[in-house]
Parts: structure tokens; sequence; C-alpha cells
């Protein structure tokens, strides 16, 4: 959880400031890939076992990578 600042008005610390941009930016790209999950409705008609539901989520989100680098 990102750090807040506090009551007092009073600014972060830098390495609080540093984490929350880092924890931003991991929780930005798991949100775009769970959107493309939703967008190309791949998981929509999962049939499959319940176990082989990690290594399809790993395989769209390969696959959403290389669509961004083109």
């Amino acid at each position: 959880m990102p750090y807040r600042k506090p009551r007092d008005g009073s600014q972060l610390a830098d390495w609080q400031e540093d984490l929350s941009t880092i924890r931003r930016s991991i929780r930005a790209h798991a949100e775009h890939a769970l959107a493309r999950m939703k967008n190309w409705n791949i998981l929509r008609d999962y049939r499959r076992a319940a176990r082989t539901l990690h290594d399809t989520a790993s395989g769209i989100a390969h696959l959403h990578n290389l669509t961004l680098t083109g």
C-alpha cells in the first residue's frame, strides 16, 4: 500500500516517495494486463481445469507484453 502524506501536511520522506512510485507502476502494469484479458474476452468461456489457469494467465501476459513491444 502506498504511503500517505501525514495529516500535518508535511512531505513524505524521499524513500517513501520512491517506494510509492514503484508500487504505482507495478499496480498499473497489473491492471493493464487484467484489462487486456477482459478486453480480449480470453477468460470469458474458460472451461479448463482450474490448475491450468495460472499458465493461461501467464501466457496472456506474455502476449500482452509482445503487443506492447511491437
